[in-house]
């Protein structure tokens, strides 16, 4: 009796190991939630975007009036610049925004040359407080 419970572990255990090894490996890791393209096209517009973003305001902090704000707070323009370049993306798309609407704001002739300083030196002691606490 021993020698046919053994023999029925035998075939029992080979059954499963057959069963393991013919189902491939490989078949799990083929299926993804998100594709890799899908994944590098986000990535790529992210960068994009935080390019784009870094260009305008170093645009707007090139601007005359950006400038003379600068020189009133005795800021150095480099190091705001260098300072605009380590925020996150997150920090950078809602400067920019603020900048944005600021400047259609100047354009519209809703603001003067005084709140436009005044708005400016408001964003630069931002950019500072971010860093400050990073």
């Amino acid at each position: 009796m021993s020698f046919c419970l053994r023999h029925s572990v035998r075939m029992l255990v080979s059954c499963i190991l057959i069963t393991l090894f013919a189902v491939s490996p490989s078949l799990p890791a083929q299926t993804h939630v998100v594709s890799l393209a899908d994944i590098h096209k986000e990535i790529l517009s992210a960068t994009q975007t935080r390019q784009q973003n870094l260009e305008k305001m170093k645009e707007f902090l090139a601007s005359e009036a950006a400038q003379t704000a600068l020189r009133s707070a005795r800021m150095d323009s480099a190091q705001v610049n260098a300072a605009v370049s380590t925020l996150s993306d997150a920090e950078l798309a809602q400067l920019t925004t603020r900048m944005n609407k600021v400047q259609d704001d100047f354009a519209a002739g809703r603001l003067t040359d005084r709140d436009l300083m005044l708005i400016l030196l408001g964003v630069l002691v931002l950019i500072l407080i971010i860093l400050a606490v990073k």
